[in-house]
């Protein structure tokens, strides 16, 4: 099955909504969802993205956030893609591209292949060298990430005290 990664629009409220649901009922974090989780509407999310898009606020970094939509026009994922990571936690942790894939829709591809359409996005603005990380023990990101190329620099904690591993992609 294919998907293509679209910008967020209203258009796909209801489905966002049901993500944001699946992640919830499961206690799980939407990596790269933007702070999806925050909001409890799909327009209050939109309002944020557009916020994020232009002009952030101070300690974030402008990012742009893309659904990964299958052949029915499902959400089965969302990415998000900051334009730089020159801030310290970015710069050490979290790397240019975060990533969830719904459970429901997992072991199908869906993150590799929107990893690499990521990656020809920042391949076409020029970034020749892109830092992804995943939790240690995260095999699944981990693979999905190796397989676009990643090469394992090495491992680092954030300030919660999960291990993480860094990858650096070159384009």
């Amino acid at each position: 099955m294919s998907i293509r990664l679209v910008k967020p629009t209203a258009e796909y409220a209801e489905d966002i909504m049901a993500f944001r649901a699946e992640f919830a009922e499961n206690g799980e974090v939407i990596d790269g969802g933007s702070m999806l989780e925050n909001y409890s509407s799909a327009d209050e999310w939109l309002a944020h993205l557009d916020e994020f898009s232009n002009s952030c606020p101070e300690g974030f970094a402008p990012s742009d956030t893309f659904l990964a939509v299958n052949e029915d026009n499902s959400v089965v994922g969302i990415i998000d893609c900051r334009r730089h990571i020159d801030l310290p936690f970015l710069g050490e942790c979290g790397g240019h591209i975060g990533y969830s894939v719904r459970k429901s829709e997992r072991r199908k591809g869906h993150a590799k292949e929107m990893l690499r359409q990521a990656l020809d996005m920042y391949r076409e603005r020029g970034i020749g060298k892109v830092l992804v990380t995943c939790y240690v023990g995260n095999t699944a990101s981990e693979k999905t990430i190796l397989a676009n190329g990643g090469v394992f620099e090495r491992e680092t904690g954030d300030s919660s005290g999960h291990r993480i591993k860094r990858f650096w992609i070159t384009l």
